[in-house]
């Protein structure tokens, strides 16, 4: 799953470094509690976004459902606690399903990383998806149960 800080870059033109350090510090913090609360691993951000992986070891039961209810959480965070959200800030977020290549790489600044189609693909329906939905690509809808509400797009 992606995480896309909706207008990042507008919004942090009139703030300090502090102040953007600060602002992406505390939402990524409650993302962090989040993951840990449904068993996923956080992979890494790239500057404001969040990648977060599940199904990766046995930890999680249900990765899709679980990754689905992150999604559906951060989205509600954002929109109701404006203590985490003063900018009043939104998330376009992208989920998808399928095989990924994991490791280390690189011989300074370690950094766990994923790559693959199904990363791809999460990618590229986080960047055209609707800010404050979660778009899924096909394999995840498979997964979810039939009792979540879906749009086409």
């Amino acid at each position: 799953m992606f995480a896309d800080i909706v207008n990042f870059t507008r919004v942090a033109e009139g703030l300090t470094p502090q102040q953007v350090f600060a602002m992406l510090n505390k939402i990524f913090s409650c993302f962090d509690e989040l993951a840990e609360k449904y068993g996923l691993e956080k992979i890494k951000t790239i500057g404001d976004a969040y990648m977060v992986a599940a199904g990766l070891d046995d930890a999680c039961r249900h990765p899709a459902e679980s990754l689905a209810d992150m999604a559906l959480e951060m989205c509600a965070l954002l929109q109701q606690d404006f203590s985490i959200n003063e900018m009043r800030l939104e998330l376009r977020i992208g989920i998808g399903t399928g095989p990924v290549v994991a490791g280390v790489v690189g011989k300074k600044k370690f950094i766990y990383d994923l790559w693959g189609d199904t990363v791809n693909i999460a990618s590229r329906v986080t960047s055209e998806g609707v800010p404050g939905l979660v778009q899924v690509d096909e394999r995840t809808y498979r997964r979810l149960p039939t009792a979540s509400t879906f749009r086409n797009r």
